[in-house]
């Protein structure tokens, strides 16, 4: 049974992947300011995302509307990580596994919005 939102596979995937991604943000130069910010923003919405809505989880289309934010977000990541490796080589390598598990990430986020039920308590 989920009660919190914690409780939820996408939400504790997005905490750890969140990890990684400022861990890889740190090997961005300076010069790359602008992507790193947006990256950031980006992967922080996800959770917080998944949390303000698992709070209005009585209303279905509600929270399935923050799931669609969520997927958004993670794909954004995605465009983020690829236009830094794009800039910065060197990390390419790095930044195509961290786009994967982002990958895994959007498609776990549908399913989760493709079998949402809301029930009323």
């Amino acid at each position: 049974m989920i009660y919190n939102v914690t409780d939820l596979e996408v939400y504790g995937l997005s905490i750890e992947l969140l990890k990684e991604l400022y861990t890889f943000l740190t090997k961005v130069p300076n010069s790359e300011f602008d992507s790193v910010k947006n990256c950031k923003r980006a992967g922080k919405s996800i959770p917080t995302n998944l949390a303000e809505g698992f709070g209005k989880r009585n209303s279905e289309a509600t929270f399935k509307n923050h799931i669609l934010i969520c997927i958004g977000s993670s794909d954004e990541v995605m465009a983020h990580i690829q236009t830094i490796y794009t800039v910065v080589p060197k990390l390419e390598k790095e930044g195509l596994v961290l786009s994967e598990k982002y990958k895994i990430l959007s498609r776990k986020l549908n399913s989760l919005h493709k079998n949402w039920k809301s029930y009323k308590y």
